[in-house]
């Protein structure tokens, strides 16, 4: 694949949360407000690129049968990183995350990419993945933030919209409605791919990023 593909595929066609279904705990738990969206995904973004980075660099050192215990331990000093930076400087953020902020640490997401393209690919082709990626967990929780946001708080960033901020819908700041927006995105995402991301999902564990740790094999 050429370092676009590698780059695009995870917004749209291979998208972490949209087509996979992986980090779904975070991407209801935060997007009530596109802020908390944000700052989730672009932490999640960076330790996915940091993980991909030192994987690919060790993916020749690390033994096969200790392999997820030492990612676990790599991700969680990334994840450490960010909690002590966003605690530091970005404290209301840092509240608003939660428990949420150190369970990036278990993220599946991160997993997926370390087990299936890092230990695999050079150092660059893991990092443009993990970009691509972290840009497509951060597109997918914005996009259902910004629809829960709107409205459910008539606001969208913390800025009142005209009408909105006066009629809205609460119950999209609450977790049935994260399930509603995230229902209309993944409709909008196949709709967007011609089906082409469903499809992926049906396709069993060929076309699963988790295919390798499950034990299945090939099996549907």
């Amino acid at each position: 694949m050429s370092k676009l593909s590698i780059l695009t595929k995870g917004i749209v066609r291979e998208n972490p949360v949209l087509v996979f279904a992986l980090g779904i705990c975070p991407a209801l738990a935060v997007s009530s407000f596109a802020s908390n969206a944000l700052g989730m995904g672009l932490a999640t973004t960076f330790v996915l690129i940091c993980t991909n980075i030192v994987i690919s660099l060790l993916r020749n050192v690390i033994p096969d049968k200790v392999r997820i215990p030492c990612y676990i331990v790599l991700i969680a000093g990334f994840v450490t990183i960010v909690q002590m930076f966003l605690h530091a400087y970005m404290y209301p953020l840092y509240l608003a995350l939660g428990i949420f902020l150190p369970l990036i640490t278990c993220n599946c997401v991160i997993f997926a990419r370390a087990e299936i393209y890092a230990k695999k690919n050079s150092i660059l082709h893991s990092s443009i993945d993990a970009i691509g990626m972290g840009l497509g967990f951060t597109f997918a929780l914005l996009a259902i933030a910004s629809i829960r946001e709107i409205l459910g708080a008539g606001s969208w960033f913390g800025l009142e919209l005209p009408i909105l901020s006066t009629y809205h819908v609460s119950i999209f700041t609450l977790a049935p409605g994260g399930f509603v927006a995230f229902g209309i995105i993944i409709a909008i995402a196949n709709k967007v791919s011609k089906g082409n991301a469903a499809k992926l999902k049906e396709g069993g564990c060929a076309g699963c990023t988790m295919a390798a740790t499950c034990g299945k094999g090939g099996v549907n």
